[in-house]
């Protein structure tokens, strides 16, 4: 079976790694970005890197969208570029965090065009994007979810989770998780810092039990070893955080620790102005306080 042409619109700091794992698997991919220097690296990996998002929509049968938010993407796909060069059958797959009610308008948009839609967060950061282990959610139709699958697997282990906008629910709950826990870890790690255990050395004492976790790992040492360089943008958590509140009201939901964590995330993006730092940075706005 002929492996579908993908178009690529975003290649930051998940996507551009993303492009090479499909390019390693051997999809002939068409590379798009608003800023043309960040994607032209990806030309000596075989991308073709192409000036405008119809361009590189253009006879593509895969269509995937990972940029800054839903606006960008709504921008883009709106326009008169990409309009015109969508072709019944493609699928466009928006793989950025955006809001349910955007995926839910990207797809109705689309649907006009009868071009199906999923909406597919990740979840993994960019080691999972370097790895092609991402955790994918999906919304949207079974079927083009069947078909769209053999694509996400070079890319993670894509789930589907339910009907459009789905995708990006299971998201935000999975970014609650992430932005609650760092909030936990970064207070684990204050309490043995000042109480003087060595911290690398309980995280190893933690291992395989109740209290351990990826972000324990991973994060908790980034904290210590003040290794703040972005992976996962703290503005970015804090984007997230917001939809999960907006959501929320919404569903007439209260959620005390998701709102104590995004006062927090507010505090060190809009006050502390370390909003380009990684999410685990939440750890200063913790020392802050104390």
């Amino acid at each position: 079976m002929t492996q579908p042409i993908i178009a690529f619109l975003g290649t930051g700091l998940m996507g551009a790694p993303m492009v090479r794992n499909l390019l390693t698997a051997g999809h002939q991919v068409q590379v798009w970005n608003r800023t043309a220097t960040k994607a032209q690296p990806l030309a000596a990996h075989g991308a073709i890197i192409q000036p405008t998002a119809g361009q590189a929509v253009e006879g593509a049968g895969i269509i995937i969208s990972m940029m800054a938010d839903g606006g960008a993407t709504s921008q883009v796909m709106c326009g008169d570029t990409v309009i015109s060069t969508l072709r019944k059958g493609q699928i466009w797959i928006e793989m950025a965090s955006v809001k349910p009610d955007e995926a839910r308008a990207q797809a109705a948009f689309l649907k006009q065009h009868q071009v199906p839609h999923l909406d597919a967060p990740v979840s993994g950061g960019t080691a999972g994007a370097e790895s092609a282990t991402l955790a994918i959610m999906v919304g949207g139709d079974s079927a083009i979810f069947d078909k769209a699958a053999p694509v996400l697997r070079c890319l993670g282990t894509p789930t589907r989770v339910g009907p459009s906008g789905t995708g990006q629910l299971a998201k935000l709950a999975n970014q609650g998780i992430v932005g609650i826990t760092i909030g936990a870890v970064a207070e684990a790690m204050l309490l043995l810092q000042k109480g003087g255990a060595d911290p690398a050395a309980v995280r190893l004492a933690l291992k395989g039990g109740f209290a351990d976790s990826t972000i324990l790992q991973l994060h908790g040492a980034r904290m210590t070893d003040n290794d703040l360089t972005a992976r996962g943008r703290a503005a970015t958590q804090l984007k997230d955080m917001n939809n999960i509140m907006e959501e929320a009201e919404k569903l007439s939901l209260t959620l005390p620790m998701s709102a104590e964590i995004q006062t927090r995330f507010a505090v060190l993006c809009n006050e502390m102005g370390d909003a380009d730092l990684d999410h685990a940075a939440l750890y200063l706005e913790l020392l802050k306080r104390n």
